[in-house]
């Protein structure tokens, strides 16, 4: 049930937006008032356990507004181990409706705020400045997980009337940096500021990917593309920035990786609406690259659940590197192997350090790629093709390639077309690994196992094999195990390279 301030009684309605079904409260109406005056409508309710994934509240917001403001609360009861608690999201949509993928849009700040406003000239982090239109817009929650005792919330609305201040006009970073021509390029694509959930801004993001030997990062804050107008200064000739979004549905995460400026993509589904490729095909459109996010991370809502199909690269190694990533690996890797056996295209893999705040280290891991140049579409041509491979740091650099007898050769996703039993070469030489150890993993799994490189953290590793040994070899540098037989942690991986015609 939902009240506002003067005790009415709220309508309520389900219905169905084109994917999840959602809750429609009651309109909250105020009236028009003189300049510089403000008016408040309080609305609380309780929502139950099952609650749809969106409960709209519409505002009807009258001529001669000037900035809308909107905080929220939310009780926590207490409950019992393995149970989840209350955690309510918010964001907004203007008087251009709530349709799926629509332009109503104006902001998301998920369970990270408490408040917000937006107005002509200026909005609250996460949220998009603009005109406060006339007509009803609708305040957006997310009951991301509901308690057994239900949620019960309240929400405050204030309107300030007056004339609207000045927009500014967006100004977004360039496409291109200074490079060095075709080269290895270090970049971090998958990065949160104070845009979403993350603590940081823009330009200290900026300052530490510099710090951390980066060429290249990519803006990737949850649900909303604000942050876009705000990364213009912390780019230059030694650093690109691209813009993107994280993607963050109840049934994963995916980032769009190098979209247009201005892109916004809509999350408000789930795998069993059959939305996803609509969304991911927008991503295209707006030449961006779709990346499905932490496949196997373990919170709630993150485990990918739309497959693979309209993926052109996957997040492997998410941060510091833990089981889920290595439960993701081996998944990947069974992807390569259905691959070579013709049943679908290969993925390349990708790392990211999905850095939020301190302590997140920006750039560890980093995806290291081959590119033309130190532009968008170079660098995201580079990781399409799967010329890349990922380290956990600056520090760490490598050279894999593999060779035929008769001068052929083929590096990081490529291909060595030579005949099935034709005798080849694998070579990996890699600085900035002390005492790691080299494994060259194939579709039959690992095939080779160095001994530790040197405290000096150089080293060259050679294998030999066949096309008909090996159909792709990939590598693998990880640290010293602590204890027992399983492999330590990694310290890099390589996309494959393939072998045979």
């Amino acid at each position: 049930m939902c009240e506002d301030n003067h005790g009415g009684l709220a309508r309520r309605a389900l219905f169905v937006t084109g994917a999840a079904a959602a809750l429609t409260l009651g309109s909250v109406s105020f009236a028009s008032a003189a300049d510089g005056d403000q008016e408040t409508r309080t609305v609380r309710g309780t929502l139950p356990p099952g609650s749809p994934d969106f409960v709209y509240v519409p505002v009807e917001v009258p001529a001669g507004v000037r900035e809308i403001k909107v905080a929220y609360t939310y009780d926590r009861p207490s409950v019992p181990a393995g149970t989840t608690g209350n955690a309510l999201d918010i964001g907004v949509f203007d008087d251009r409706g709530t349709e799926l993928g629509g332009r109503g849009f104006r902001g998301w700040s998920g369970g990270a705020r408490t408040e917000f406003f937006l107005r002509a000239d200026d909005a609250t982090p996460g949220y998009l400045p603009g005109p406060v239109r006339e007509g009803t817009w609708h305040i957006a929650l997310g009951p991301y997980t509901v308690a057994p005792q239900g949620l019960a919330y309240e929400i405050t609305i204030t309107l300030t009337y007056g004339e609207p201040g000045e927009a500014a006009r967006p100004v977004y970073p360039p496409e291109r940096a200074k490079g060095r021509g075709r080269a290895w390029y270090r970049g971090d694509c998958h990065l949160h500021s104070w845009y979403s959930d993350g603590r940081r801004t823009p330009a200290e993001i900026g300052a530490l990917a510099r710090a951390a030997g980066l060429d290249f990062i990519n803006s990737s804050d949850h649900n909303t593309h604000s942050a876009h107008a705000h990364w213009a200064d912390v780019a230059g000739d030694d650093l690109l920035v691209m813009l993107g979004e994280e993607i963050t549905t109840r049934n994963g995460h995916v980032v769009a990786l190098g979209t247009d400026p201005g892109t916004f993509i809509d999350w408000r589904y789930r795998a069993r609406d059959n939305r996803f490729g609509r969304f991911a095909r927008q991503i295209r459109r707006a030449g961006g690259l779709v990346v499905p996010a932490h496949p196997h991370a373990t919170c709630v809502g993150c485990n990918w659940k739309f497959g693979f199909g309209e993926a052109d690269a996957v997040e492997v190694w998410n941060g510091p590197y833990t089981p889920d990533d290595e439960v993701t690996l081996a998944d990947w890797d069974s992807m390569l192997v259905a691959s070579v056996r013709g049943e679908r295209g290969w993925i390349p893999a990708m790392g990211s350090s999905d850095a939020h705040r301190d302590p997140d280290a920006v750039g560890s891991p980093q995806t290291v790629v081959l590119a033309d140049d130190l532009t968008r579409q170079a660098i995201q041509e580079g990781i399409r093709a799967g010329r890349s491979y990922i380290a956990e740091s600056a520090r760490l650099a490598l050279s894999f390639r593999a060779s035929g007898g008769r001068g052929e050769h083929a590096g990081i996703g490529e291909r060595l077309a030579v005949g099935r039993d034709t005798p080849v070469t694998v070579r990996l030489e890699v600085t900035g690994a002390p005492r790691c150890t080299v494994r060259f993993v194939t579709d039959q799994g690992v095939l080779h196992t160095s001994a530790p490189l040197p405290v000096a953290g150089a080293g060259v590793v050679e294998w030999r094999t066949t096309p008909s040994y090996a159909a792709y070899v990939r590598a693998e540098l990880r640290h010293e195990a602590a204890a027992g037989p399983l492999p330590g942690p990694l310290a890099a991986f390589t996309n494959p390279v393939f072998l045979g015609r």
